[in-house]
């Protein structure tokens, strides 16, 4: 009769569990996401700061020539020079994101912006230019990598897709506001504008939480749990994501700290394989060469460069927020399959625009053929491989080696940044078609490359996507 009342007991537990559930789940799937937007929103105000960096010097050649008595020789490398400072950024972002963690880090990159567009301002010759030019861009590559990986880490799993790539958004703006505001603003009062954003986001920094995965590698248990109710809502139960959190990062401290000799060791290579290569095709499919020198690929093809350069600076915002609102409804392998295929078909188009203009053949088709080519290009680069590298990137690597491996895969993307617009104008000179050929070729290869060895990540949290991919 004692078992037969304790299984009655046991019944009526499991009925009041089972009816309860459906209420719990409801609730635990609301949440208050506004703290996530909140949070985001900083973060990418580093993204728009890029954005504002890499747009600056486009508008602004003819003005600070004249007025500075600049050489073309000059000039050149205040363009460049920011490359270079990426190239640093890049290489420190990471081990400094991992010592302070990623909000002071922000604040170090944003120091360094500053100071970059004050020197800028304030420059009466080559010095000061160069090496506000150098600090701007030391920021820039920073950003590139601990934005990203900051709105990962914070975000929820069903928003984290869409979250991160605002990161590519955000820079597509920067470019395109820098690029016609420039056509009626002073080049020094250009450069005070590329201060807002700074300004923002350290205002931004007191109100938003720390990472709490940073948190919890670092041991600090307690605001780990703060930081993540605060992004959750105060209503929410973290219970269960912060005990996956907790597994995982306990999981990797019994590993051996990681430098980057580790990186190439077997657990990691198929992680670092995906993240450096998708930063290697998404360069070397010609993205830089092409958005430098968009004007002068307009006027060679006989188009207007201003209208041109318009059209494509507002496209590429659009396309790449549109990319935004699908990469966690359609996937990231999906959305880089559409986008290199996509490259493939542009750099196709304008290889035959220019070969029919170096052949004086149908010029007028030629120079509208070019402008669809580019057109073509600039979108399928903004709905998928523009933005969905970095968000793979900012997924796939485990937290233990997240800081050196997401720093070499950034530094591999600005190095491929400048090989792309430092060659560029030398092989449209050897063949401006057989230039656009070279790049479909390469963005042939990246479907390959896709098709082969990228996962979906879709759906799935960073601790299970980590896991599936380094074990």
């Amino acid at each position: 009769m004692q078992n037969d009342m304790e299984k009655g007991d046991d019944e009526a537990a499991f009925l009041v569990e089972e009816i309860q559930r459906p209420l719990i789940n409801t609730h635990e799937s609301k949440g208050h996401p506004w703290m996530v937007y909140l949070t985001t929103f900083v973060a990418v105000c580093g993204s728009y700061e890029f954005g504002a960096c890499a747009g600056y010097s486009s508008p602004t050649q003819s003005g600070i020539t004249s007025e500075l008595g600049l050489s073309t020789a000059q000039f050149s490398l205040f363009g460049s020079i920011l490359t270079f400072g990426a190239m640093v950024g890049a290489i420190t972002s990471g081990p400094i994101a991992d010592f302070i963690g990623r909000k002071g880090a922000m604040r170090v990159y944003s120091a360094f912006c500053i100071a970059g567009w004050l020197a800028i301002y304030f420059a009466q010759g080559t010095v000061a230019l160069d090496v506000g030019r150098l600090a701007g861009g030391y920021g820039m590559g920073a950003f590139s990598y601990v934005a990203p990986v900051y709105i990962a880490e914070i975000a929820p799993v069903e928003l984290r897709g869409a979250l991160t790539t605002l990161n590519q958004v955000m820079i597509c703006t920067g470019v395109s506001v820098a690029f016609i505001i420039g056509i009626v603003l002073p080049w020094r009062v250009l450069a005070l504008t590329g201060l807002i954003p700074c300004a923002v986001l350290i205002l931004g920094l007191f109100f938003i939480p720390e990472s709490p995965r940073w948190l919890a590698k670092r041991g600090a248990h307690k605001d780990f749990e703060v930081a993540l109710q605060k992004l959750r809502g105060k209503d929410s139960d973290i219970s269960h994501e912060a005990t996956e959190i907790q597994d995982y990062i306990e999981e990797l401290e019994r590993l051996p700290k990681a430098n980057i000799f580790d990186l190439f060791q077997k657990r990691y290579l198929r992680s670092m394989t995906i993240g450096v290569g998708l930063m290697v095709f998404q360069q070397f499919g010609g993205i830089n060469g092409i958005c430098f020198y968009v004007s002068n690929i307009f006027e060679t093809a006989g188009f207007s460069p201003s209208i041109g350069t318009v059209i494509y600076a507002l496209l590429q915002v659009v396309i790449t927020a549109a990319g935004a609102t699908l990469i966690d409804k359609a996937g990231r392998k999906p959305l880089l399959l559409v986008s290199a295929f996509g490259l493939v078909i542009g750099c196709l188009l304008t290889a035959i625009a220019f070969y029919l203009k170096a052949h004086h053949s149908s010029e007028k088709a030629a120079a509208i053929l070019a402008v669809i080519g580019i057109l073509v290009y600039i979108s399928a680069f903004s709905v998928g491989m523009g933005a969905v590298p970095w968000v793979v990137m900012s997924e796939i690597f485990p937290i233990n080696v997240k800081g050196a491996a997401g720093g070499l895969a950034t530094l591999v993307n600005w190095f491929g940044a400048w090989i792309i617009s430092y060659t560029f104008n030398f092989l449209m000179q050897w063949s401006s078609y057989g230039t656009f050929i070279i790049y479909a070729a390469i963005n042939a290869a990246a479907i390959i490359f896709v098709i082969k060895v990228v996962p979906e990540t879709k759906g799935r949290s960073l601790e299970e996507i980590q896991a599936a991919i380094n074990t």
